[in-house]
């Protein structure tokens, strides 16, 4: 049977948008550290990369590792010598209705 997927929808504040690979970087080292390498493997995170514009992004990962995750997000503050603050917007289960979540946020931050 196939595994369900849960995506965080996230808004980076930042005063320059933050490159992709800097910030999977530093997500991935902030989940690693937090969660371990056992649990890590357990949550399979993975950052969306067509949806990651430097000031959005989409973290997929599994049911039951959202809130640890979320943690972890939380934890990220620097990225490149640049201050950041990660902000969790929604859980979602599609795209889709992250996207959703994503436009409705923006008319009403």
């Amino acid at each position: 049977m196939r595994e369900k997927k849960r995506y965080i929808v996230f808004r980076i504040h930042s005063e320059q948008p933050v490159p992709y690979h800097s910030l999977k970087s530093a997500i991935i080292d902030s989940l690693l550290e937090f969660l371990g390498e056992n649990d890590f493997a357990k949550a399979k995170p993975r950052l969306i990369k067509n949806l990651c514009n430097g000031k959005e992004g989409f973290l997929q990962t599994s049911p039951k590792w959202v809130d640890p995750c979320k943690f972890a997000l939380a934890l990220v503050h620097q990225v490149a010598d640049q201050k950041i603050i990660i902000q969790t917007i929604k859980v979602a289960g599609t795209i889709k209705s992250g996207k959703l979540a994503l436009i409705a946020n923006k008319k009403f931050p």
